[in-house]
């Protein structure tokens, strides 16, 4: 067994080979284990379909039981609901390996299941900025409870935020949170390959930069 197969939890590497039928991780997502695993912002390359969601999901699980987070742990955040949508069944796949789950948020979803994710908030929920701000905004969400227990946020397609008005928004919704959480939020960014990486990471860190 590979190093970073042996740091991730042992329900997860069940699954990977029973469930998933992998025989090993792709190189990405073995290179991501130790940095995720460790609490390191990180910014994680591959074309499309090249398994970045499970570079980035596979250790924050891992992370989630060995630390034992409780609450609303983790966000998941996407430039487009289609994305999220798609997202949403494999993730939940992922997160009940461990008995944890997932849950979604954004303009398409339901009041009914709002209420639902404000009464009993998800351990891991897929939203965009936008429903993130509309949260913060919201007099019917208590700020404190369903964002205070926050350890990390993945933001996949972190290349198409970073280069418009949506990215400074995504920041300044990462910096409320933080202080929301009390606390320095692991961020993880998911991109296409792209020419200035260690730029894209400083970016994406914002005033938390050397976390």
């Amino acid at each position: 067994m590979s190093q970073a197969l042996e740091r991730l939890h042992s329900a997860v590497v069940h699954h990977l080979v029973n469930t998933l039928g992998w025989r090993s991780l792709r190189p990405l997502q073995q290179q991501a284990v130790a940095p995720v695993l460790d609490g390191h912002d990180a910014l994680l390359l591959a074309p499309t379909a090249g398994g970045k969601t499970e570079a980035a999901c596979f250790p924050v699980l891992t992370a989630m039981e060995q630390q034992r987070w409780t609450g609303l742990s983790v966000l998941y955040v996407c430039p487009l609901k289609a994305l999220l949508n798609n997202l949403l069944p494999r993730l939940r796949d992922y997160a009940a390996w461990l008995g944890r789950r997932v849950e979604l948020w954004h303009g398409d979803v339901t009041a009914t299941a709002r209420r639902r994710i404000l009464r009993d908030p998800p351990d891991i929920l897929l939203t965009t900025p936008e429903s993130v701000e509309a949260m913060l905004v919201s007099t019917n969400v208590e700020h404190r409870r369903l964002f205070g227990n926050l350890r990390a946020i993945v933001v996949d397609e972190v290349h198409a935020f970073a280069g418009d008005d949506r990215g400074w928004h995504l920041l300044a919704v990462l910096e409320r949170l933080t202080v929301l959480a009390q606390r320095p939020i692991q961020r993880i960014g998911l991109s296409a390959t792209v020419g200035n990486p260690e730029q894209l990471l400083h970016w994406l860190q914002g005033s938390g930069r050397g976390h």
